[in-house]
């Protein structure tokens, strides 16, 4: 079977058929307020799985006597972002009488930006506004991910795709002050825009992708490639899409290039700053290496389950490449081969690996398309499963897990 290259799928006629036919939408409020119509089951889906998440994490946080809201807003990573935020970068940690250090510019610019102009414009501190950009970009990825798997595989799977990727069992960090929700937004809608040919929408938001994480790569991966291969083939023209991929890169690189100077090497000084973090791209060895640790020695529950997890992906990965009856178009192939790649080839924070791997929705896509054809109570099942460990696992890692998410 041929991989299926096409960024001009459409709706299979299955999720068409029972339609009534009605005068397409002229104006772009008309069309933006169909396609909100049309996605709004599957947001409501949505925001009721993370709300649902929340409440429960918050029940046992008030039971342990902890704050809701600043685990939510004031964790981890979410802790450095929101001190940019407020103070600037030039902030630096050394551990280890010097041999580790880690410093603020390892995290990209565009977040804590926005957090920044939210906190002039409306009196929240910094992790109230953390949270609010977090929470409407997760909404925007949500309608996003829909949008991209409606077009290639209709309504049913694009709203089945939603409701797992909000019950992943890392999907608290959606309700969180991190980085993941922008990201997914702006992947999502560009990949729209790929499989729509919309070339310049599709370079811009892959740019400011660029500017918000640094496993962007993938997106700008997909997106240049992608619009390399329609040239090669001869089906696309024109300077939009020479432009659009070209602009692409453009956020990512300007960043790494921007922190390489400020250490006084523009190519090698942002991935010195990663290093610091125990943040490379090791061919796997770092995995690997953990992986036999965790086999032969006790470890704390995150890890395993991180294991686990991060195993589960290389396999939807596998089924998603070669296991579907229609396989995804080429760009989302691409994004999510190259994250799934980055994930499993990179060393550092071994436990942070399911987050990693939380943008790569599409690997959803082959238990979507596969509960769409099931019977309605294996379908019920599999989600009521799923929201329990996602619910119960996300409580954990906010309110007890004592290594970063």
């Amino acid at each position: 079977m041929s991989v299926d290259t096409s960024v001009d799928t459409v709706v299979p006629a299955q999720s068409t058929a029972s339609a009534t036919p009605t005068a397409a939408p002229r104006t772009p409020a008309e069309r933006l307020r169909a396609a909100f119509l049309r996605a709004a089951p599957a947001l409501g889906v949505f925001v009721a799985a993370r709300l649902t998440g929340m409440l429960l994490m918050a029940v046992w946080a008030w039971h342990v006597d902890k704050s809701p809201l600043r685990l939510l807003g004031q964790s981890w990573d979410s802790l450095w972002y929101t001190r940019i935020a407020a103070h600037g970068y030039g902030h630096v940690k050394v551990f280890a009488g010097g041999a580790v250090v880690q410093d603020d510019l390892a995290f990209f610019p565009l977040y804590p930006g926005l957090i920044r102009a939210v906190t002039t414009v409306l009196p929240l501190t910094p992790g109230g506004a953390g949270l609010l950009v977090s929470w409407t970009a997760a909404l925007a990825a949500a309608w996003g991910v829909f949008a991209v798997v409606d077009r290639s595989y209709g309504r049913r799977a694009a709203t089945l795709t939603v409701a797992l990727w909000a019950l992943l069992p890392h999907s608290i960090v959606l309700s969180m002050a991190y980085t993941e929700p922008l990201l997914v937004a702006f992947s999502a809608w560009s990949l729209y825009a790929v499989l729509t040919r919309r070339w310049l929408l599709a370079g811009s938001l892959a740019a400011l992708a660029g500017l918000s994480r640094p496993n962007a790569v993938a997106l700008i991966a997909a997106v240049v490639l992608t619009a390399a291969y329609e040239l090669a083939k001869g089906r696309q023209r024109g300077w939009r899409i020479w432009t659009g991929a070209a602009v692409a890169p453009a956020g990512w690189a300007a960043y790494v290039l921007h922190v390489g100077i400020q250490k006084g090497d523009p190519l090698g000084g942002y991935f010195a700053v990663q290093a610091g973090w125990s943040s490379r791209f090791d061919f796997g060895s770092g995995t690997l290496k953990f992986i036999k640790h965790l086999v032969s020695a006790p470890e704390r529950f995150s890890f395993p389950i991180a294991l686990v997890i991060v195993a589960a992906g290389v396999l939807l990965c596998a089924l998603m490449a070669f296991g579907m009856d229609r396989r995804p178009p080429l760009a989302l192939l691409l994004y999510t081969g190259v994250l799934v790649l980055i994930t499993v080839g990179g060393a550092g924070f071994f436990e942070s690996k399911p987050r990693f791997l939380l943008p790569a929705f599409p690997l959803l896509l082959p238990l979507a398309c596969a509960m769409t054809k099931a019977r309605p109570r294996a379908s019920v099942l599999v989600t009521v499963a799923l929201a329990g460990l996602s619910m119960a696992y996300g409580t954990y890692l906010v309110t007890v897990a004592p290594m970063p998410l």
